[in-house]
């Protein structure tokens, strides 16, 4: 369960969509009324599907996988950084570059090449290097960190997407679609929710509504975590218990 109630995405302003005049049809059925021309979300619709993705949410983190979040628009950009940093989880809040997930060996070269500048730091190396190679690879290291510094973790495709604005991110949805990447997305009234496997009628727009569907998000991801955790402390002791019992029973043979 996502944990919100009615009145918090009330307050959220979760519930404010577009001018009808900008509206997808295909969202009709989470459009609860038409006010003073701008569309009105159907909350009781977004803590519906809000539920069901912190659920499939939780399981993939309890399996130990990666979800990738993707949010490059202004106001969404730092709320996303802050609160998926905190659950350990990739994020692109920078441009999204072409092939990120369809061409990802690519990536993780992009990737490799931020370590080895690293390296040649740690090495010694960096001290052979003239002024202007140094300021090459300073300016190198500096472009691939703001692309790619939020995915270095990354070893591997994700399990699934998070995008806040999947008109925003059409790219990247469509990477993660030709790949079958199970994607969740806060879906707008301007948007088309049937592009989303698990789509949340949601305001995508304000910084309020953003942060607490992010929220729900991140806190199912950290109960899937915490269960995967708490489970592999349980096994271990069980373990360790069959390792006592084993060698008490072999001593009471001996003797």
């Amino acid at each position: 369960m996502s944990k919100v109630n009615f009145e918090s995405l009330l307050e959220a302003g979760v519930h404010f969509g577009h001018l009808k005049r900008k509206w997808n049809p295909a969202m009709a059925p989470y459009i609860f009324e038409e006010k003073k021309g701008i569309h009105i979300i159907d909350l009781n619709k977004t803590i519906a599907h809000l539920d069901q993705a912190c659920a499939a949410m939780k399981q993939i983190a309890r399996s130990g996988k990666k979800v990738l979040f993707v949010a490059t628009k202004k106001q969404a950009k730092e709320i996303v950084a802050q609160k998926v940093a905190e659950i350990n989880m990739p994020f692109v809040t920078e441009r999204w570059s072409g092939g990120m997930l369809t061409n990802f060996q690519t990536t993780r070269k992009s990737i490799r090449k931020m370590t080895t500048i690293d390296k040649m730091k740690s090495d010694g190396t960096w001290e052979t290097l003239n002024k202007r190679e140094r300021l090459f690879k300073t300016r190198q290291r500096e472009k691939l960190e703001k692309n790619f510094g939020s995915i270095a973790e990354m070893t591997r495709q994700p399990a699934a997407i998070f995008l806040v604005d999947i008109l925003k991110e059409h790219i990247a949805l469509s990477e993660a679609k030709r790949l079958n990447i199970p994607t969740f997305a806060m879906v707008d009234t301007n948007s088309n929710p049937k592009l989303v496997d698990f789509p949340i009628p949601a305001n995508d727009d304000a910084t309020k509504s953003i942060s607490l569907i992010l929220d729900a998000i991140c806190g199912a991801i950290k109960e899937g975590l915490d269960d995967r955790k708490n489970t592999k402390v349980a096994d271990k002791d069980e373990v360790t218990e069959e390792v006592v019992a084993t060698e008490v029973s072999t001593e009471e043979n001996k003797d």
